[in-house]
C-alpha cells in the first residue's frame, strides 16, 4: 500500500507578497471550486488565508480540505483586497454563522470586492448586501438570491459593482479571469490577463 501525502499543498510564503485574499468556507465545499482559486491566486504572489466557523480542519465534498485554517471571529476584513465564498454546502452552513455575515457586511461598506461562486451568494443573500444587484448562481438558489432583492441571471459570470458571481464548476475559467483581471486594475496594471 503507498503513503499518502498528509495534506495537500501548503504555499510557502512568496518573497514578496502582491496582496492578500481571504477565502470564507466551512465543511463540504465543493473541492474544485475551493482548490481552483485557490491556487491560481497562490500562483499570481497572493496570500490567501482560508477562515472557517470552526478555525480548524476542513473537509470538501470529494475528500480533499486542509489541515488549519483560521477562524472566523479573528479576521479583519480591512487587511484583504479581495473576499472569496466558494459553493457547494459550505455557504449553507456560513449563513447560520454572523460572524461570516459581519465579514460580508464589513466588506461591502469599505468597497472590498466579494467573488462568490456557486451556492456562495447564499451568504451574500443572508448578510443582505445584494438588493438591486445582478448575480449568477446554482439555479437551485435563484429563489434565495431573489428573495434578497437581486436579479438572478444564468451566464457563466456576472460582475456587478463590487461582486463577481459565478455559477458551477465549468465556468471557473471565466470566472477566474474576471477575479485576476480585478486583482490587475488594482495594482495599477493592464486588466488582461494572458
Amino acid at each position: 500500500m503507498s503513503i499518502l501525502p498528509e495534506d495537500t499543498y501548503q504555499p510557502p510564503l512568496p518573497r514578496k507578497v502582491k496582496g492578500a485574499v481571504l477565502i470564507i468556507t466551512a465543511n463540504n465545499v465543493q473541492d474544485l471550486e475551493f482548490f481552483y482559486p485557490y491556487y491560481r491566486l497562490i500562483e499570481l504572489g497572493m496570500r490567501v488565508d482560508v477562515a472557517t466557523p470552526t478555525g480548524r480542519a476542513f473537509q470538501g465534498e470529494h475528500g480533499m480540505g486542509l489541515k488549519t485554517s483560521h477562524h472566523l471571529d479573528d479576521i479583519k476584513p480591512n487587511d484583504y483586497q479581495l473576499l472569496y465564498i466558494p459553493g457547494g454546502k459550505a455557504p449553507g452552513e456560513l449563513k447560520k454563522h454572523d460572524t461570516a455575515l459581519r465579514i460580508v457586511r464589513r466588506c461591502v461598506e469599505n468597497g472590498i470586492p466579494i467573488a462568490a461562486f456557486c451556492h456562495g451568494p447564499q451568504v451574500l443573500a443572508a448578510a443582505g448586501v445584494i438588493t438591486g444587484r445582478t448575480i449568477t448562481c446554482w439555479p437551485e438558489i435563484q429563489r434565495e438570491v431573489e428573495a434578497a432583492g437581486a436579479t438572478y441571471v444564468n451566464r457563466e459570470t456576472v460582475v456587478d459593482g463590487q461582486f463577481i458571481t459565478g455559477r458551477w464548476p465549468a465556468d471557473l475559467p471565466v470566472f477566474m479571469t474576471h477575479i485576476m483581471e480585478n486583482i490587475y486594475a488594482a495594482r495599477g496594471k493592464s486588466t488582461q490577463v494572458a
